[in-house]
């Protein structure tokens, strides 16, 4: 857990020359301790409740003797202030865009793939912890849901790829924080399977183009790469199908599909849920499909460099397979009903006997990323009349917001950073030790002024007793 965390430290600040990937590594490290806080002393919590961290002692002691009790609120809690550090989720999630200054192999390994869904991982593995706390469970749906809709906003006006990718990540962690808060445990992890294929091959196709533009990764400085790297482009475009969850053909369709169907029928879940869920889809594949026609679409407006080798297409063609057939292994009733991946995992979660396949539910989740796909042609189509909305006053300001990940930094530097720096600047002045030494310094100018009554002179010490004797007795006489 914390190895993770400091490999993403070292890697995200690799090009230590540059002054914004120290501040991004530093941001990055600072964020995801203050979820690692509220981790450990869940961990106090437990050992000191239970006398064991032996995950699964921990659990068949916390189903004995906790049932009932207010602590499996407490402990889950504290987790999840963990998970939500580790994986990026509202309201610790600011780290992660900027973490994109790392090279982007880093990014889809640890970014994409493993430290990010760490939290993810952490409470599936404790979910009878946190099945003994339904407020808690209740609390990662809601999370996992506005998350979900906050990231997919901000993919949706980037023009970095890597940030669009990175937006994307936060938004596909919401949903399997989703499907974990509403107990669809297997679901949660049959996503979190196909997000690393899916987006680990887009983040090194990403890294493709990004090579192949001598380091460009503005979007709108791109286009027409589609002929010029043919092979990219459908490795590509198999991962962005795959994050679109374009039906039926890709492991993202049932993985989200699988969500969904679980999301509305659970007990902690809903039509609310359900819903956010349904339109995160069509978000996810109209930014992803704006990142297609944006890079590949288009007239090329620069040359590029050499193309990639073997050892960057041979990753891309594994990813692309796996991004397709990956998500066979588990099937829908009305497709099948292959269930090879909840059969694997059945010794550790049992099978959830709430689903729902109604006509209408199935249609929703195809048509959605479909409605999505259509709707990023449209707009890439007619993106000249669309750039002259977005210059409206309220559209610019709505897209700011969405930019710059909903303000959450401002927020951020203005209730924490600034006061923090405040009081620094306070501690550096040795509060401590100045009103000592104002006393100090008191003490000796009283003692200069003293030193001038000593002349030596009789007259002046007779006077001084004289006029001491009389001010002494007027008080006496006085009081």
């Amino acid at each position: 857990w914390e190895g993770l965390g400091l490999c993403s430290y070292l890697l995200i600040g690799f090009w230590y020359k540059e002054p914004y990937n120290g501040y991004a590594a530093r941001k990055a490290f600072i964020v995801t301790r203050i979820g690692d806080t509220l981790f450990a002393i869940g961990l106090l919590v437990l050992f000191t409740g239970l006398g064991t961290i032996e995950i699964q002692e921990l659990m068949i002691r916390a189903s004995s003797e906790w049932a009932g009790s207010s602590l499996p609120v407490l402990a889950a809690a504290l987790l999840l202030g963990g998970a939500l550090g580790k994986s990026a989720q509202l309201p610790l999630q600011t780290w992660l865009p900027d973490a994109m200054a790392g090279p982007t192999p880093v990014s889809a390994l640890i970014h994409a793939a493993t430290m990010v869904t760490a939290g993810v991982y952490l409470i599936a593995r404790t979910h009878a912890l946190f099945e003994l706390a339904p407020a808690v469970m209740v609390l990662v749906a809601a999370i996992g849901a506005a998350t979900l809709l906050l990231g997919s906003l901000s993919a949706l006006v980037q023009k970095d790829i890597k940030r669009v990718l990175a937006y994307s990540t936060i938004s596909q962690i919401g949903y399997m924080f989703l499907a974990l808060g509403v107990g669809a445990w297997h679901a949660a992890m049959f996503h979190f399977m196909t997000h690393a294929f899916f987006k680990a091959l887009l983040f090194l196709g990403a890294g493709a183009v990004i090579l192949a533009m001598h380091h460009e990764q503005d979007m709108f400085k791109m286009g027409g790469l589609r002929k010029e790297m043919p092979f990219v482009f459908w490795t590509f475009l198999a991962g962005a199908a795959s994050l679109s969850a374009l039906p039926f053909v890709t492991a993202g369709y049932y993985s989200k599909d699988l969500v969904l169907s679980l999301v509305w029928p659970s007990p902690f879940g809903g039509g609310v849920l359900w819903a956010c869920g349904l339109a995160g889809a069509f978000l996810t594949a109209l930014y992803t499909f704006r990142m297609v026609f944006l890079t590949f679409f288009g007239e090329s407006q620069r040359g590029i460099g050499p193309k990639p080798g073997i050892a960057i297409t041979l990753p891309l063609l594994v990813l692309a397979i796996l991004s397709i057939a990956g998500g066979f292994v588990e099937t829908p009733g009305f497709l099948g009903g292959v269930d090879l991946f909840a059969s694997f995992l059945s010794s550790v979660f049992a099978r959830e006997v709430f689903q729902l396949e109604t006509s209408g539910v199935i249609f929703a989740g195809v048509a959605a990323p479909l409605a999505g796909i259509a709707a990023a042609w449209l707009l890439y189509s007619r993106r000249e009349a669309l750039r002259g909305f977005v210059q409206k006053p309220l559209a610019a300001a709505v897209s700011s917001l969405w930019f710059s990940g909903w303000g959450f930094d401002r927020v951020y530097d203005f209730l924490i950073v600034r006061p923090f720096l405040a009081l620094t600047a306070v501690l550096k002045g040795e509060p401590i030790d100045s009103p000592v030494n104002w006393l100090a310094k008191a003490s000796e100018g009283l003692n200069l002024l003293l030193v001038k009554t000593q002349t030596g002179k009789v007259r002046l010490y007779a006077a001084g007793i004289t006029i001491g004797a009389v001010l002494a007795l007027s008080a006496a006489v006085l009081l």
